[in-house]
């Protein structure tokens, strides 16, 4: 925005040059000042006033959010169910039952308006990084990861171990077992229970089972159990821990949970007992970010397409009532096709997509 005395200077000098027989249109050229902008200076109180568009009364646009919905959202984001969730989950869960009130945005716009934007949760706000290529899932029951997290005792210097087993597709825990020591034949003992409760006998490919390079995952046992099960073993790149990077965050989800004890747990069995119902939240009301927002069971089963399908017919229902609302197409709600362990190229992604389709037409 050009200053008044800037405005007043270059009428000036234009005018100068101009009546010194240059051309206007190429006077104004040179000096940045469309022709109809300067005359526009010249006919009203432009040279006077300045730019009077900062100041000027514009009429509210017709399909802007009236008082009442601004005051629903403000009320639905501060109930106690989504006190401690983002418009990022509030809105799905809203379309799970059958509640459209606005978009995400518009959510965001309106509690920044009220000064909520504040982060929600006990944990901080997610760094982005970039984690190096690596494998691809289009199921479930193709690509595992698993680790092994500390969870402190009541007394000081003694740990309690969760060892856990995550389907990267579907993000759902599918074993998991606390222990009161760091073995190797707890990880080969949990690996065969898991793998008999997915029925992996039966899949025709066995999963990629992916780990850090810690020597619990890496011992003779964990190995001669991969064999038998005839899984393939995959690790980390060492002292790096993006390339595991579902079950470290699920570490860090877990460890921010309000139930999470920060004084320590008193015993084994309450440490397993915080485990079981931490997993049974997180598989079967949790709705994770990276699958659409679905929980991580109904993803599991395939029953994700029918929630999503629903949710956008919502969507599209709420823009043919008002359509002045929707600047392009509607929230995305397509299922996730393909999970990679870790970023990958477009054209990877889809010929292991084309792989996939093709195996199940021949099935």
């Amino acid at each position: 925005m050009i200053s008044l005395e800037d405005r007043r200077q270059l009428a000036q000098d234009i005018e100068m040059a101009h009546s010194g027989g240059a051309r206007l249109d190429r006077t104004c050229e040179i000096a940045g000042v469309d022709v109809r902008t300067l005359q526009r200076w010249k006919a009203g109180q432009g040279l006077e006033l300045g730019d009077g568009r900062p100041l000027a009364v514009r009429p509210t646009p017709a399909h802007a959010l009236t008082p009442l919905e601004r005051d629903m959202i403000v009320q639905v984001a501060n109930e106690p169910r989504f006190a401690d969730k983002p418009p990022a989950r509030i809105v799905p869960a809203l379309a799970d039952e059958g509640i459209y009130l606005a978009s995400e945005s518009s959510f965001q716009r309106v509690l920044r308006e009220r000064r909520q934007t504040a982060h929600r949760g006990r944990a901080k706000p997610p760094r982005k990084v970039r984690p190096p290529t690596t494998h691809v899932a289009t199921a479930p029951r193709q690509v595992w990861c698993w680790d092994v997290t500390y969870l402190p005792a009541l007394i000081l210097g003694q740990w309690f171990y969760l060892y856990l087993i995550l389907d990267i597709f579907s993000r759902k825990i599918v074993g998991f077992e606390v222990h009161a020591t760091d073995d190797g034949a707890h990880a080969a003992l949990l690996l065969k229970r898991t793998a008999l409760a997915e029925g992996i006998h039966a899949v025709p490919v066995k999963p990629v089972l992916h780990g850090d390079n810690g020597p619990t995952v890496k011992c003779l046992s964990v190995k001669a159990m991969l064999d038998w099960l005839k899984i393939s073993p995959s690790y980390s790149r060492p002292r790096v821990s993006d390339d595991n990077p579902y079950v470290e965050s699920l570490f860090r989800t877990a460890k921010y949970r309000p139930e999470f004890p920060s004084g320590g747990f008193p015993s084994r069995e309450a440490a397993q007992k915080w485990a079981a119902e931490f997993v049974n939240w997180y598989n079967n009301e949790h709705l994770h970010s990276g699958i659409r927002y679905i929980s991580p069971a109904v993803r599991h089963t395939g029953q994700d397409r029918d929630i999503l399908e629903a949710r956008h017919s919502l969507y599209s229902e709420a823009q043919q009532r008002n359509p002045r609302r929707w600047s392009g197409n509607t929230r995305n709600w397509t299922p996730v096709a393909a999970v990679t362990l870790n970023p990958e190229r477009e054209t990877v992604i889809a010929a292991k997509l084309r792989s996939a389709d093709e195996n199940r037409q021949t099935a």
